[in-house]
């Protein structure tokens, strides 16, 4: 292979890799001058590559979608990683269904090396996504155009449907995403509630790319999880409620941290939480966390108001009863 042709082949590596690229950085990192940037840049789009040039300090390159789908190259972790996701999305609730799914993964893992698809089948039994198929339904588009957003550290702006039926405009700065409690989650930092948010994917809608980029704010895998975690705290359960207690919002948020999430200030001086379970125990095992001393009502309906009321009710007969006899002493 001619030097001209590998180094066009990495000019296509680096453009498929980044949104944009300043003509003097693609220079560098190619060891050449930007007048063999714009040659090679030619011969790619007499190949069919329809890639997007501004002149100026602020100019430079990218590769625009065309009218068909040119040639990709990957590495072989790339690769690897693309059958992958193919074959978690063929398993998962993407619009459309499982078929496209697995047809570009037959095209992918058609022209693997035998030794990439080894690998792939061996992590195929290995990788196995829990709960997300039996969820909901969730756009590919949007999900890839959230991804590119978290790869590029975009700004957007979409629309967002709670489950109470509020429809709002937010601003965030998304951070990843992950399936969680058999829906795909977005995690991201909230511009106008200056906090971590979680929205689910298929409530999201109308995604607008900002074209302002951001620098990620730190988090720790550690801290990833818990954010996640906490979505199956206030994520509508078979019982669930409504706790309205005597707490400002930010005291609230301090003493349940990552708990939190779905939190509203009712007042100035109350906080909105819901909170649920997979039964009445579960939900009242989430209501005894309520900082103690800390006032608060309830909208949890019957019959799980009265299941509640009885367990509890023999709870205090047995705390006001006298102890049974202490058979360690006998």
């Amino acid at each position: 292979m001619s030097d001209t042709t590998t180094r066009a082949l990495s000019l296509l590596n680096l453009l498929q890799t980044h949104r944009h690229w300043p003509g003097s950085e693609l220079a560098v990192r190619l060891g050449v001058t930007e007048r063999t940037v714009r040659r090679d840049v030619e011969r790619l789009r007499e190949l069919g590559y329809r890639i997007e040039s501004a002149p100026g300090v602020a100019g430079g390159y990218r590769l625009e979608a065309g009218t068909a789908v040119p040639p990709l190259l990957l590495t072989d972790e790339e690769a690897v990683a693309m059958a992958i996701g193919l074959r978690a999305a063929a398993t998962q609730r993407l619009v459309g269904g499982p078929e496209t799914t697995l047809t570009a993964l037959a095209k992918l893992e058609q022209v693997l090396p035998a030794d990439l698809r080894r690998r792939v089948a061996a992590l195929a039994e290995v990788v196995q996504p829990i709960g997300v198929g039996r969820g909901s339904a969730v756009s590919p588009d949007i999900l890839g155009d959230l991804a590119l957003a978290i790869r590029d550290h975009e700004r957007i702006r979409f629309t967002y449907t709670s489950g109470a039926d509020a429809t709002t405009t937010r601003r965030v700065e998304p951070h990843t995403l992950a399936p969680a409690d058999r829906h795909w989650y977005l995690l991201c930092w909230d511009l106008d509630r200056e906090d971590w948010r979680t929205f689910r994917v298929d409530r999201l809608t109308e995604v607008f790319h900002t074209r302002v980029l951001f620098e990620p704010r730190a988090l720790t895998p550690e801290e990833v999880d818990e954010l996640f975690l906490g979505v199956a705290s206030w994520t509508p359960r078979a019982v669930a409620t409504d706790v309205v207690m005597e707490l400002p919002i930010a005291a609230m948020r301090e003493h349940f941290g990552e708990w939190s999430q779905g939190s509203e200030a009712e007042d100035a001086d109350r906080t909105r939480w819901p909170i649920g379970g997979r039964d009445i125990r579960e939900t009242m095992y989430g209501l005894s966390y309520i900082p103690e001393g800390v006032e608060f009502t309830t909208d949890l309906a019957d019959p799980d108001r009265t299941e509640l009321r009885e367990i509890l009710s023999r709870m205090v007969r047995a705390l006001d009863a006298p102890p049974p006899p202490d058979r360690r002493s006998a």
